[in-house]
């Protein structure tokens, strides 16, 4: 998985608005190309870190066979500057990448053989995470 975009329009970003998180997009709420899904509960960030760790325990659990598509990218840079620094001399640099994520916004999908498997594989995802999260699943 590709860690941040390859072309930015500016080097370093402002702070995102509080109320972006608290946008309702209706575009990323629904699993469109799986049966099972991982959905928020609540709006925050995610690091990628913390998306690599989901997607090794997916793929851990699902083996060759399963298929699953993740639809979140780490697409915002967050700057900070060195601990010991004064004030002044401009904004830090890019210290890492964050993925915002709205309330009841799909991170992950994935197709199994059993219901019971997906539900237990999602599990263990879900508990990598910082924010909470509920398994939604079409066909049942």
């Amino acid at each position: 998985m590709k860690m941040f975009p390859s072309n930015l329009l500016f080097k370093k970003y402002h702070k995102a608005n509080k109320n972006f998180l608290q946008l309702n997009d209706q575009k990323s709420f629904f699993p469109l190309f799986c049966e099972f899904a991982l959905q928020t509960e609540e709006a925050g960030k995610l690091t990628y870190k913390q998306i690599e760790s989901c997607r090794r325990t997916i793929r851990r659990g699902l083996g060759k066979k399963g298929v699953f598509k993740i639809r979140l990218f780490t697409s915002v840079p967050v700057s900070s500057k060195p601990i010991s620094s004064r004030m002044g001399s401009g904004k830090g640099g890019i210290s890492h990448w964050i993925a915002p994520i709205k309330k009841g916004q799909v991170i992950f999908e994935i197709n199994c053989f059993s219901k019971e498997q997906a539900f237990f594989i999602l599990t263990k995802a879900s508990s990598k995470l910082p924010i909470k999260t509920k398994i939604v699943n079409l066909k049942y």
